[in-house]
């Protein structure tokens, strides 16, 4: 578990990341990456052969409903709470 981060790493992934870090703050950042680097390669000792990757912990089904016509022709009721019909269609006034 050798994982040893050179500072040129270091300056590469300020300079993505868009940071100026001081030389306190590479070396502590090259600690934390040594030691995430080492806790993958501990990982990676474990045996996942009977394993199945996931995607998400809890078990995913589609949750969306048939679509399905469930109203028919419907017209002559709510024509029926309109104050005004005009040739089946709703009459409003005039505006300009």
């Amino acid at each position: 578990m050798a994982n040893r981060i050179s500072n040129e790493m270091i300056e590469y992934v300020g300079i993505l990341a868009k940071l100026e870090l001081s030389e306190e703050e590479k070396a502590q950042a090259g600690k934390d990456m040594e030691q995430m680097l080492d806790y993958i390669d501990k990982l990676n000792e474990l045996d996942t052969s009977g394993t199945e990757p996931l995607s998400h912990i809890f078990p995913v089904s589609n949750v969306f409903r048939e679509d399905v016509v469930t109203n028919t022709d419907e017209r002559e009721r709510l024509m029926a709470n309109a104050p005004a019909v005009k040739e089946g269609q709703f009459k409003v006034p005039k505006t300009v």
